[in-house]
């Protein structure tokens, strides 16, 4: 399996720290709000990852946090005139319906900054110990970044050309010792949320926290830590510096980030009004699409969102969703229980597509070309089965696309449409009007549930219908 390390700007083979187990480490949102398109696409891309990980038969430990305190959190909370606190867990709530809603595992562990307070004033204090940071007067606690050699090694900048990172707090240039340090403890000011240290009263920075959290959950050495393009600086070149800094050891083996994602061509952004929370996409979408859209290109690459990409999305999407009921539909009426010999020779050739979906997975998670491999194998099914078609084989077919949907969080069985009296109804009168010959009869009532938004299809197996 290869994997494209951003530590080493190339394609390596996977090899895991213990054989048969993954530790990963994946960024999760700041809770202030409704997740956005944008926090959609790691969880997305991760959660892929994760389910082709244990596909290939490794226990994933999977840690994604919640940062729970954060200046957006305190600003929020300031406006409606509540605690950090309920703003944090009302949108952690929020966020994991979400997430269920895109069909994303919960993770083995979703740790809270806040409930790591502890962690990371011990981490702090060894680094201080270490001579690796350093308190300002003020109570401000400082990571010497000229002191670990290797700062830059993740995005590949020169030190000399680097600003401090963009959320520590602005302070005077002479409380720093050198304007690259950044902050791994800060001051509180009126009104914020506060926790007791040796330094201040206050709260930690933004990137002591994952260091910590992924050093709890997952140990000193982790496989893999994920996240968006954006967190390569400062936030994980932080990571970085801090956590070898403090244990000594290399911190994360490989270091996959996803491409950006742009709105018709333009970068996300409230001020240009192209901002788009998930919520508001799943009030005109099932969420299972704009999951399928953002598997439709190679995670590495920047992803364009646009209403016609959507629409393509669902379109596929509806497909493999057809090709699926289509199989569940002949098995439900077939008369004949075991596979002929030409239909073992249709099972073994349908194979085929694992292998090239597992080769697409194998290249660094390749979920485009992985989805061409299923629209392969929907429109080899189409091609091979029909009403004569035996059971077993049918159902054998269903398990091999559902297999590969799995891996991709592409949910086959659509939930059961409950129709009501007066339709079922109806479905029965037109196929009475039918026997008796009264087309003009049967012909009103199609016209008549498709107002209600009831789509009939005549096939040889029976009458199918399905919400337009």
């Amino acid at each position: 399996m290869k994997v494209y390390n951003t530590l080493s700007r190339q394609k390596e083979e996977f090899i895991p720290l213990e054989e048969g187990k993954v530790k990963m480490y994946v960024c999760g949102p700041t809770v202030y709000n409704f997740i956005h398109i944008g926090n959609a696409r790691p969880m997305i891309v991760f959660d892929t990852v994760r389910r082709y990980m244990e596909y290939k038969g490794f226990e994933v430990n999977f840690v994604s946090n919640f940062t729970d305190v954060d200046d957006k959190i305190i600003k929020k909370a300031m406006e409606e005139g509540i605690t950090a606190q309920e703003i944090s867990r009302r949108y952690i709530e929020e966020c994991k319906k979400d997430m269920a809603g895109l069909n994303v595992k919960p993770a083995t562990t979703h740790p809270l900054a806040t409930e790591e307070i502890d962690g990371m004033l011990e981490m702090i204090s060894t680094l201080i110990d270490k001579g690796y940071a350093y308190p300002a007067p003020d109570g401000t606690v400082y990571f010497r970044t000229r002191k670990f050699k290797e700062y830059g090694k993740l995005s590949h900048k020169n030190l000399d050309d680097l600003q401090a990172g963009h959320r520590d707090i602005k302070v005077t240039g002479e409380d720093k010792e050198d304007s690259l340090d950044f902050v791994l403890w800060k001051p509180k000011k009126d009104g914020e949320p506060y926790w007791e240290s040796p330094w201040c009263q206050g709260r930690p920075g933004w990137h002591i926290e994952c260091s910590v959290m992924s050093r709890k959950y997952l140990g000193e050495e982790i496989d893999i830590h994920a996240g968006g393009e954006d967190l390569i600086f400062p936030h994980h070149e932080n990571e970085i510096a801090q956590s070898e800094a403090c244990n000594g050891k290399i911190f994360a083996r490989y270091w996959l980030h996803n491409g950006f994602l742009n709105i018709d061509n333009k970068k996300m952004s409230k001020s240009l009004g192209n901002f788009f929370t998930v919520r508001e996409i799943s009030e005109k979408y099932d969420l299972q699409v704009l999951r399928f859209f953002m598997l439709s290109a190679h995670y590495r690459s920047p992803l364009n969102f646009s209403a016609e990409l959507m629409e393509a999305a669902k379109n596929g999407l509806e497909r493999i969703h057809n090709g699926a009921e289509n199989l569940k539909h002949l098995s439900k009426n077939s008369e004949k229980e075991q596979m002929t010999e030409d239909e073992k020779k249709i099972w073994a050739e349908s194979q085929g597509f694992i292998t090239k979906f597992e080769t697409a997975m194998e290249d660094d998670f390749n979920t485009a070309d992985g989805i061409s491999a299923v629209f392969e194998l929907v429109k080899y099914i189409n091609t091979k089965v029909n009403g004569a078609s035996s059971k077993e084989l049918l159902e054998l077919l269903y398990q091999r696309l559902s297999l590969l949907c799995d891996i991709l969080g592409i949910i086959l069985e659509k939930k059961e449409e409950i129709l009501d009296e007066e339709i079922e109804n109806l479905i029965a009168e037109r196929q009475a009007a039918r026997k008796e010959r009264n087309f003009a009869r049967a012909d009103e009532i199609r016209e008549q549930l498709l107002k209600q938004g009831i789509v009939l299809e005549d096939t040889r197996e029976g009458v199918k219908w399905k919400r337009a």
